[in-house]
């Protein structure tokens, strides 16, 4: 451990009553907010959706609460501090993703379910088998996205309490998966929303804090942020140019183009943000909400450039990586360099930073459970267990028991992730959504031929092919940075599978129709295509 991170931790040591303190306000208040909501929720509308009662701007500012996770905050600055331009890539790529989600999706989703993805691909196919793939990738890619924040959760928290050990640290794990179940099944939808939007609130302002003070510290001149950055990094100009990270060689250029397409195109197949168009009354607020979300998550995004290379000009790369490797708690660092790294007012912006950080996982995986549940019970123990007889009563009953399934597995794997870049495991979750749900939600909506077995192939197909693909790439095995450092069976070279992933999807999706001896039912088409263009009959 490098003498600075030893005294950062000295820092955190001295001022850990009034760290624990604020950790713990956090917990409290969004607990009685649960609690609150949970008193509130009558029946499943209310549990799944919110009783769809939430304005355009509260959905859009929980939709940015939902998407603005741990791999936002402490991902993409740790990246850029380390890789420095290629780092913001994450940046760019999450942003412009939102501009798919709006264009392609938002309106017609809201217009076409109830509570989940299945409602809208079951509507023009056969149910049973459909749900059941629509709730199985729907589980896949939560549980994916469940493992960044678990992560995350536990290199902050070590970080702030000083705890070394690797059983310290599933225990993070552990009290942040136990804290997630708590929040959906007593607040459902209601109680998850205004968390978030909490939250939300909470990130920005805490972020525009450092930012400002990073900007303050350099007269505002960002030219002289990024030639500092530049020269404390030790790459020089290289790091303010492309290919720090993804310009080494062949490989990394097509991990590049992956990398990117994974995020542009995975948002708009991401499950708990597809369940956030249901919570407004129609599908104008639906788009409103996404318009509020892309001006926060915008506005978010561009401070990160503070964030990353502030923590690069002010704090060495062998301090961050010493930290963690992976850049994890560069954020953090940079509170307390900024504030004084011998200083109270240091210690409490580190606080305060990593409360915030901490508050944005509890969020996340908050949002990610609920999705994941809903799909479990209202797709698979509804919809195909029980064909349709299942009361409301029972199936909320049902959502409780996958959430602690879920919370239980999610705590396991984030136990094993727990020193991989944030920003990366998310972005596989971004791989699977786009490889697995993005095909099948656009053949739905805007292919009349789309029959069932070409979504069973398309979900199947993408969702196989790229969770296999991790499962045999360098983010597992065969890399000092891996899930599994001491084994190499990583055949497949690209960290993330979206290149090979996502063109399979739909591959996949189209062929599966094609030689499908099904006949489309036009008649269901005709009155989706009416239904998610004009709202007519939307619940």
């Amino acid at each position: 451990m490098s003498p600075m991170i030893t005294l950062a931790a000295n820092e955190a040591s001295e001022h850990r009553p009034l760290i624990i303190s604020l950790f713990a306000v956090f917990v409290v208040a969004t607990l009685f907010i649960t609690i609150w909501a949970g008193r509130q929720t009558k029946d499943a509308a209310d549990f799944y959706a919110g009783g769809r009662s939430f304005s355009a701007f509260q959905n859009g500012l929980a939709v940015s609460g939902d998407y603005m996770s741990a791999a936002s905050f402490l991902g993409i600055a740790g990246a850029i501090a380390l890789f420095g331009y290629d780092g913001f890539l994450y940046s760019i790529g999450f942003l412009v993703a939102w501009l798919v989600a709006l264009l392609l999706v938002a309106e017609p989703l809201r217009n076409s379910g109830r509570y989940t993805m299945g409602d809208v691909l079951a509507y023009r196919m056969r149910q049973r088998p459909v749900r059941t793939a629509a709730g199985t990738s729907t589980i896949v890619v939560s549980i994916f996205y469940l493992l960044a924040q678990m992560a995350g959760a536990g290199v902050l928290v070590s970080l702030l309490l000083g705890i070394t050990t690797d059983a310290g640290k599933i225990a993070i794990v552990a009290l942040v998966g136990v804290l997630m179940i708590v929040y959906v099944s007593i607040g459902g939808m209601k109680g998850t929303t205004w968390v978030q939007m909490v939250k939300a609130v909470l990130l920005i302002g805490g972020t525009l804090l450092i930012t400002f003070l990073v900007l303050l510290k350099f007269n505002f001149n960002i030219s002289d942020l990024l030639g500092q950055a530049a020269e404390k990094s030790g790459k020089g100009s290289a790091f303010l140019e492309p290919g720090l990270q993804y310009g080494l060689n062949g490989t990394t250029k097509l991990d590049f183009i992956s990398l990117g397409i994974a995020l542009v195109l995975g948002t708009a197949g991401l499950p708990h943000i597809l369940i956030r168009f249901y919570t407004v009354p129609n599908a104008k607020a639906a788009r409103k909400s996404v318009n509020w979300a892309i001006g926060i998550i915008g506005g978010f995004y561009l401070m990160t450039i503070a964030l990353g290379f502030g923590a690069a000009a002010l704090i060495s790369q062998d301090e961050i990586i010493a930290s963690n490797p992976s850049g994890n708690t560069a954020a953090p660092l940079l509170a307390l360099h900024i504030g004084g790294v011998d200083s109270a007012w240091g210690a409490i912006l580190l606080a305060v930073i990593s409360a915030v950080a901490f508050a944005t996982i509890l969020a996340v995986v908050a949002g990610l459970t609920l999705a994941s549940s809903s799909s479990f019970a209202h797709d698979i123990y509804a919809n195909v267990i029980r064909r349709g007889k299942a009361t409301e009563k029972e199936e909320m009953r049902a959502a409780r028991l996958a959430t602690i399934g879920i919370g239980a597995v999610s705590i396991l794997l984030g136990a094993m992730a727990r020193d991989l870049n944030v920003a990366g495991l998310v972005a596989l979750a971004f791989a699977v959504a786009a490889s697995a749900n993005l095909p099948t939600i656009l053949y739905s909506l805007f292919w009349k031929r789309f029959t069932t077995q070409g979504a069973l192939w398309s979900i199947y197909g993408g969702l196989i092919v790229a969770v296999g693909l991790v499962l045999f790439s360098p983010v597992v095995s065969g890399d000092p940075k891996a899930m599994f450092p001491g084994v190499d069976f990583a055949w497949f070279p690209l960290k993330n599978p979206g290149l090979i992933s996502i063109p399979f999807g739909f591959l996949m999706g189209w062929l599966g129709t094609v030689l499908s001896k099904e006949e489309p039912d036009t008649g269901k088409y005709a009155e989706l295509e009416v239904r998610s263009l004009t709202g007519t009959g939307a619940h």
